[in-house]
């Protein structure tokens, strides 16, 4: 507020000298078209010049400053009629003062005549007829300029809070990921197997590493998700051994052009692992399927819930709503008598 006020401040130095002077040169130019046999010296060229200057200053000033004041009591977003009756009725009061004051000024002190010989109807109507034009064009002008800050700064606040959002959904992810691969080492420090726990604890360290850096990323390149996803899935074959099969189609040409999300792709593989159950003879199929002609990444797994599984449906919402804020097209959820599926679409880079 402070450095507004002072920025205003500035801009009022600079505009009175530029607006006296303007003011100056309508009066003189409206002097010479009143008074053309006149010399530039005369007493009736001074006095039609004078009366033009205190004229044009006098509605310069009623006119251009108070609308400032007049929304902070009506603003033309909120209430666009009422700022207008306002805006005209006080044009129309303030600018008959001006030119009252203005001509009975030189009527007594100038021509010393009595107000009462004062041609009212030629110097209130045609004036009064053309301030309420040009006041009309004016806030006009005034309401479209401050709907299009209204509209800008509505846009502006709804993209820092699309940001906002994003950036919420993407932290989201991570509580989740940390909370399963912390019960993987567990298990593993609960069964004494140092030389596999240390293989898990690096795996996972480099698993972190790649959380970390893609932290403040929308998308990541679809070779790096899925090379962090080998390194997930080193960790789930550690804890599940032969209880998780998974089968990973490698993308074809222009994979380096491919982004997705960054962890996407695990976060479908965390949700089967979670909500189906597993076991060394009845293992979980997964298949991650990439199509690049058609841009999209499907993941698949067998379809046997587990009995207390409880799910809130959070993490797919969250990635639905990540892929919103970077493309029209929707993830896509299936699910079948014997399979659940998600396709992901490819962005693609360039």
């Amino acid at each position: 507020m402070k450095q507004s006020s002072q920025t205003s401040y500035q801009r009022s130095k600079v505009a009175w000298p530029i607006m006296l002077g303007a003011m100056s040169l309508l009066a003189l130019g409206i002097s010479f078209a009143s008074c053309q046999d006149c010399s530039i010296l005369s007493a009736d060229f001074l006095a039609s010049f004078g009366y033009s200057f205190c004229y044009a200053v006098g509605l310069w000033l009623v006119n251009g400053y108070p609308p400032a004041w007049i929304d902070q009591h009506a603003s033309w977003t909120r209430q666009p009629l009422m700022r207008f009756a306002w805006s005209i009725g006080y044009a129309l009061v303030a600018s008959f003062l001006v030119i009252f004051l203005v001509s009975a000024a030189f009527q007594l002190f100038y021509y010393h005549q009595i107000l009462r010989d004062l041609p009212w109807q030629r110097i209130f109507f045609l004036p009064l007829l053309f301030v309420a034009i040009i006041s009309l064009f004016l806030h006009s002008r005034s309401f479209l300029l401050g709907w299009r800050d209204a509209a800008i700064q509505t846009e502006r606040l709804e993209k820092e809070s699309a940001v906002a959002r994003l950036d919420s959904l993407r932290r989201q992810v991570d509580p989740h990921f940390l909370f399963n691969s912390l019960n993987a080492l567990t298990v593993l420090v609960e069964e004494n197997d140092p030389a596999r726990a240390t293989r898990f604890i690096r795996q996972l360290a480099k698993v972190y590493r790649y959380v970390l850096d893609s932290q403040e990323r929308e998308v990541v390149s679809l070779d790096e998700e899925l090379a962090f996803v080998e390194s997930y899935l080193h960790l789930q074959r550690t804890r599940l051994g032969e209880g998780i099969q998974v089968e990973i189609q490698q993308p074809g040409a222009n994979a380096d052009r491919l982004l997705v999300p960054p962890l996407a792709v695990q976060l479908l593989l965390e949700n089967a692992l979670k909500h189906n159950a597993t076991s060394q003879r009845n293992p979980l199929h997964i298949t991650v399927a990439i199509d690049t002609t058609a841009r999209e990444l499907r993941v698949a797994n067998t379809l046997r819930p587990r009995a207390a599984a409880e799910s809130t449906g959070l993490g797919l919402r969250n990635l639905q709503a990540r892929y919103g804020f970077l493309t029209d097209q929707p993830v896509r959820i299936e699910r079948t008598a014997t399979e659940f599926i998600v396709v992901l679409p490819l962005l693609m880079l360039g």
